[in-house]
């Protein structure tokens, strides 16, 4: 039977998020996703997707700002009529910046992508989920939360906040049908990991990799294979969880 389920991927131009919308659209689903300013690369997925046999569009939008959440998912509602999933994907970081060191504008650019930007797209969401009486909810955590690296402040509290708002927003909605997980990955090859890495000398970057039990990084298909597991009638019964998908966890 034909998939005419529709989902919402924000930051799907490239690393994570592009392999959360290829492999939604694979399975059928009708994949509406944001950029913020890599419109040739999301161009570039909009084209892999359809090629494919499957169906995606992209929009611009800064999941920082507060009111872009509500035009997304009108945009979503006014092609196809629902929307069934909704992964928070899109993320910044500012890597090997202590607290004491990071620039106000800085923290407040890290969680208001982090954590209001996924809080504004929830809010959007619910209403059209509620009347379906059924959706899913993702958010894309970190394993930093297991971590709590030197260095990563900002990010580490963003994310730690996503997982206590998964938790609870679970609870809240799953009276409604809705049912909310979180998915933490580990070092994955991305840019965000590349440029993380660029701040440690070889050895140390060796050295982490290294500290992974299956000894390598992941790659983003597998992040997108963990998320589309949760959205599916597989996971019928799971929803408040934060699965960490992290190689056995890198200990550095």
């Amino acid at each position: 039977m034909v998939n005419r389920k529709t989902a919402l991927v924000t930051g799907g131009s490239r690393g994570i998020g592009r392999a959360i919308v290829e492999l939604l659209a694979a399975q059928g689903y009708r994949v509406m996703f944001t950029y913020l300013e890599n419109r040739a690369g999301a161009d570039e997925v909009v084209s892999a997707v359809i090629s494919a046999g499957g169906l995606a569009q992209a929009v611009q939008a800064d999941a920082a700002e507060t009111g872009t959440a509500p035009t997304v998912v009108r945009a979503v509602i006014d092609a196809w009529g629902r929307l069934d999933v909704l992964v928070n994907n899109a993320g910044t970081h500012l890597p090997g910046v202590t607290i004491a060191d990071t620039p106000v504008a800085e923290w407040d650019r890290i969680i208001r992508t982090n954590l209001y930007g996924p809080f504004h797209l929830v809010q959007a969401v619910l209403p059209h989920m509620r009347e379906q009486g059924e959706g899913n909810i993702v958010n894309v955590s970190s394993n930093v939360t297991q971590r709590f690296p030197a260095g990563y402040g900002a990010y580490t509290v963003s994310k730690s906040a996503l997982d206590t708002m998964t938790r609870i927003l679970s609870k809240e909605e799953g009276p409604n049908g809705i049912r909310v997980n979180a998915v933490a990955p580990g070092p994955i090859r991305t840019d965000m990991l590349a440029e993380a890495l660029d701040g440690l000398d070889s050895d140390k970057a060796r050295a982490f990799t290294a500290s992974v039990p299956l000894r390598r990084a992941g790659e983003p298909a597998e992040i997108a294979q963990a998320i589309a597991f949760l959205v599916s009638d597989a996971a019928s019964y799971m929803t408040g969880q934060v699965v960490y998908v992290n190689g056995g966890g890198p200990g550095g």
